[in-house]
């Protein structure tokens, strides 16, 4: 742990090198891995953010600038570079860190969260807040792992896409929901928006053609009109782009340089931006790439081997719901099973793959 010893809090981060922050990351890595084997926890969500945490603070200077979490359990990377590296090992015991931001914990989290689809609402807050004040702090609002679904954060994407506040939205995207990565014409396209050349640009071609005698506003119009229907057909952000957002993305959640760039792009645009972030749940430690719902969340378990400690005792309540509900479907052919997206941890693998058409 050569860099992360020196790492007290984020003003540590500011000027380290590409390669330093790889580096960095791996480490990071090594110790939540470390720590939630011993304690358990949310393994494969706090994994798959680690670049995206690194670059958020390098680009952003928390606790001034507002970093809100949701869902709460990706956050393990933001504790330990946020000066709580040292109380890590107490991750969820008792007197320890809390396995979620805490207001009372740090400065560093000014939004208490747990899995309640909340950041973008109160990153809204936050946003009008500094207005008022006639501040400049920016508010980042990270959301993703399935808290995007929630009904709450389409509720604060259509307030916040009207209001027109200063707002980023990074949406970790971690093939949990959503959508896959399309591909390099896409990141050429986010190069070519996050660039404020082009919005530049763009006012001033629309009004050169608008200059031409009698025809001007006919191609204008009609070059609007040409742009947004290549929109709706290559760019997967239109949905974002109707509610009011800056759409960026999608972009590779793992490439420092990257997130730094487009981060930085988004800051210098202000209204709604929101910017979607490819991730790999689990990164970094195969039995969570390959098994993320099971890896999700999980109690103390065997590093090497991936297995959890079996307990001695009654089995635990979700496996003895699994076996009732399954027996009680095997009666009744009108039982169904409802999940919160979660087979296995809810005890509903078996029912699912039994009565699959039963099974939401």
């Amino acid at each position: 742990m050569k860099l992360l010893q020196d790492i007290s809090g984020p003003e540590d981060l500011r000027g380290m090198r590409a390669a330093e922050l790889t580096a960095l990351a791996a480490e990071i890595r090594e110790t939540i891995l470390g720590t939630v084997a011993e304690t358990g926890g949310h393994l494969a969500p706090s994994l798959g953010v680690v670049e995206l945490t690194l670059a958020l603070h390098t680009v952003f200077q928390s606790p001034g600038d507002r970093l809100i979490w949701d869902v709460g359990h990706q956050s393990y990377a933001h504790k330990i570079l946020t000066g709580r590296r040292g109380d890590f090992a107490s991750l969820r015991l008792p007197g320890g860190l809390s396995g979620f931001p805490r207001r009372v914990e740090s400065p560093h989290d000014p939004f208490g969260t747990g899995h309640a689809s909340t950041s973008i609402s109160a990153a809204l807050g936050f946003a009008q807040a500094a207005k008022i004040r006639g501040e400049n702090e920016a508010v980042v609002a990270v959301i993703g792992d399935g808290s995007m679904t929630g009904g709450l954060a389409f509720e604060a994407l259509n307030n916040a896409g009207q209001s027109g506040a200063d707002l980023i939205v990074v949406l970790n995207d971690n093939s949990m929901s959503i959508a896959p990565n399309v591909g390099a014409l896409s990141r050429y396209l986010t190069r070519l928006r996050s660039d404020p050349n082009y919005s530049r640009l763009k006012a001033d071609v629309e009004h050169l053609l608008r200059a031409i005698p009698r025809i001007g506003d006919s191609v204008a119009k009609a070059a609007e009109r040409l742009k947004d229907a290549l929109r709706h057909l290559l760019v997967p952000g239109s949905f974002f782009e109707a509610l009011g957002f800056t759409y960026l993305g999608p972009i590779d959640g793992h490439n420092i340089p990257l997130l730094q760039t487009v981060l930085r792009s988004a800051r210098k645009m202000g209204g709604p931006v929101l910017i979607h972030c490819i991730t790999v749940k689990g990164k970094g430690y195969p039995p969570a790439e390959e098994k993320a719902d099971v890896f999700h969340g999980l109690g103390p378990f065997n590093r090497i081997t991936g297995l959890q400690a079996k307990k001695a005792g009654p089995p635990s309540y979700s496996k003895f719901f699994g076996e009732a509900v399954l027996e009680m479907a095997r009666r009744d052919p009108l039982v169904v099973a409802i999940t919160a997206a979660m087979p296995e941890g809810t005890g509903l693998a078996a029912f699912a793959r039994e009565f699959p058409d039963r099974f939401f």
